[in-house]
């Protein structure tokens, strides 16, 4: 299962929203979809799922619009209703039976650990708990493509854990999972592969753990049992400057063309008192920085 676009265009008047975005998401991999406010993700994700047409391009996903499952970024359950109730009625709109839909609902009440606010309206859970509705909602019709807007927004780590197992559950079934969000460390910890947009455009795409073995490393953490000492020691040498300490090491920043990984040998040898180092891989925050950043 594959959701593929080629060469999408979309315009507003005179602004061109999306500039030939050609991207594919794989089944069984959760895709990070990364931009800034404005790049053009909520203009790319409504168009994928039919609320308008795109100016020029296509997207290939051998499934009907209904049968794509859409977490939004704002919360969209009906206040004054039951949680059963709207559970039901939105898994009918996309096609499932009454009593099929009833049966789903109790599962997902159970696995949301939300059973004993079935028949509560949704104004009298918490945001989390309506945030876990929503995402059951999603689930209700059992798509095989799965978006998700801002899915652990609001969430305690207790739920964002359930949440996290539960779309975790849905990837390893082989299903489609375009992730969108500005919480960098949940992509990171989460997302297969990303796709950041900028101004329109996909500047960067491809599997995350590549990306980031392949990204310029610039930093430096040295290990050892005295770090007052360390610290003095690594002060004095010009190629490199403090970066930051915790209760482990000491991490230097290479301010120099120095080649990072001799340089680090070179340092580790040279200090005696050293146990050891890492050379250590940019976090996707800082890629997002220096892919998200304006280049007019």
């Amino acid at each position: 299962m594959k959701l593929e676009l080629k060469n999408i265009h979309k315009s507003y008047g005179n602004h061109h929203v999306l500039k030939g975005i050609n991207l594919t998401v794989t089944g069984g991999r959760a895709m990070g979809l990364l931009g800034r406010n404005g790049s053009g993700k909520t203009t790319m994700i409504r168009g994928i799922m039919e609320v308008f047409n795109f100016d020029e391009g296509t997207v290939t996903h051998n499934v009907e619009a209904n049968e794509i499952g859409y977490l939004p970024e704002e919360r969209g359950v009906y206040p004054k209703s039951t949680l059963k109730e709207q559970m039901v009625y939105f898994a009918m709109l996309k096609g499932v039976p009454s009593k099929v839909a009833k049966e789903r609902a109790d599962y997902w009440l159970d696995r949301m650990e939300l059973t004993p606010y079935a028949n509560k309206k949704a104004d009298s859970l918490s945001k989390g708990n309506q945030q876990k509705i929503q995402v059951a909602i999603a689930l209700m019709h059992e798509p095989e493509v799965l978006i998700l807007d801002e899915p652990f927004s609001g969430l305690d780590p207790v739920n964002s854990e359930l949440l996290k197992t539960i779309v975790r559950e849905q990837i390893n079934q082989g299903k489609v999972v375009l992730f969108s969000s500005h919480q960098m460390a949940s992509v990171e910890e989460f997302c297969d592969d990303i796709a950041i947009l900028n101004a329109g455009e996909i500047v960067l795409s491809g599997d995350l753990r590549d990306i980031k073995a392949n990204y310029p490393k610039e930093r430096i953490s040295f290990f050892a049992d005295n770090l007052e000492n360390l610290q003095t020691q690594l002060k004095m040498i010009p190629e490199i400057a403090i970066d930051h300490v915790n209760n482990e090491s000491v991490t230097v920043k290479v301010v120099g063309l120095s080649d990072i990984f001799a340089l680090a040998k070179d340092i580790s040898n040279k200090l005696v008192d050293i146990n050891g180092y890492r050379i250590v891989e940019p976090t996707l925050e800082e890629i997002f920085i220096e892919y998200g950043k304006d280049f007019n």
